[in-house]
């Protein structure tokens, strides 16, 4: 099938080299050129603006940075869905909260496309390596004619069920990496004011059964003080707000996630939002 991908962000931009890299016909827009420039140099065809991308197209992806953005480009008036031919297919990528995602498939219904939300698990390192786990929404025969196209860029197609509940689940994965994140910061430095080495902590805390594997990987950034970005801290906050959304529509208490959402605002108050989102630990270090 012929494909479009929209957004060429950390993650976006290594999706689209992943398909490329398999021999799909792929052609790219982002509001940015630079990704742009890079992808066409390895065989993606470049398009003048988001209408013009999706002519033809069968296959549209999409990995933009929040519900707005994701508006802006594919629902308003001029947007990509009135480009889009009949039948084709939206597979949004973009971590959104499940309401945004209802209102997505029905923008996409108006216009005679069919829809997918299917969010991803992993950072910039999974992106590169074709190892993205993806949380699947929708009809399992759109998901058929998918499948294969997700597999070139991650490892494992989850099914979760219905329109917006790959959005649903990304949503619980991400409030307990936020969470786990701080955790994780706030017992280390605990254990510096205690008297233990540092690099002790650093080396063994990751490897302890109450840790969170990916703690192991931010322990490294935390140790050189790099906290070189593979997730954004601001799209962090981002999604906490977009829980505490959720839990609004839904009057389910949120108690630590909410919590966890005002220590990433306050830091990316302080400046921090372009760094890795575990740099809460030099946020928490500092105060």
């Amino acid at each position: 099938m012929k494909a479009t991908f929209i957004g060429l962000g950390i993650m976006g931009s290594r999706m689209a080299e992943n398909l490329l890299k398999n021999g799909v016909d792929v052609t790219v827009w982002n509001r940015s050129e630079g990704p742009m420039e890079e992808l066409k140099a390895k065989g993606a065809r470049v398009a003048p603006s988001a209408i013009e991308a999706v002519a033809g197209a069968h296959l549209v992806f999409s990995m933009l940075s929040t519900p707005e953005v994701v508006e802006k480009v594919f629902m308003k008036d001029d947007g990509v869905l009135s480009a889009m031919k009949e039948d084709s297919i939206w597979v949004d990528c973009s971590t959104v909260n499940p309401s945004f995602t209802v209102r997505a498939l029905q923008a996409a219904e108006q216009e005679g496309v069919r829809f997918m939300d299917a969010p991803v698990a992993g950072t910039k390192p999974h992106a590169e390596n074709a190892e993205l786990v993806f949380f699947v929404g929708g009809d399992k025969e759109i998901l058929e004619e998918v499948e294969p196209y997700l597999n070139m860029m991650g490892k494992k197609v989850l099914h979760i069920g219905e329109n917006g509940k790959g959005t649903s689940f990304k949503m619980l994965v991400n409030i307990m990496l936020a969470q786990s994140m701080a955790i994780f910061s706030e017992a280390v430095l605990l254990g510096e004011k205690m008297g233990i080495s540092r690099d002790f902590l650093l080396n063994v805390v990751p490897n302890l059964v109450v840790s969170a594997p990916f703690t192991g990987a931010k322990a490294e950034l935390i140790r050189n003080d790099n906290y070189e970005v593979q997730f954004p801290l601001e799209w962090m906050h981002k999604d906490l707000h977009l829980a505490a959304v959720t839990a609004y529509e839904l009057n389910q208490p949120l108690y630590l996630a909410n919590l966890a959402k005002e220590l990433y605002a306050e830091a990316n108050k302080k400046g921090m939002g372009r760094l890795d989102f575990a740099a809460i630990h030099k946020f928490l270090e500092e105060r």
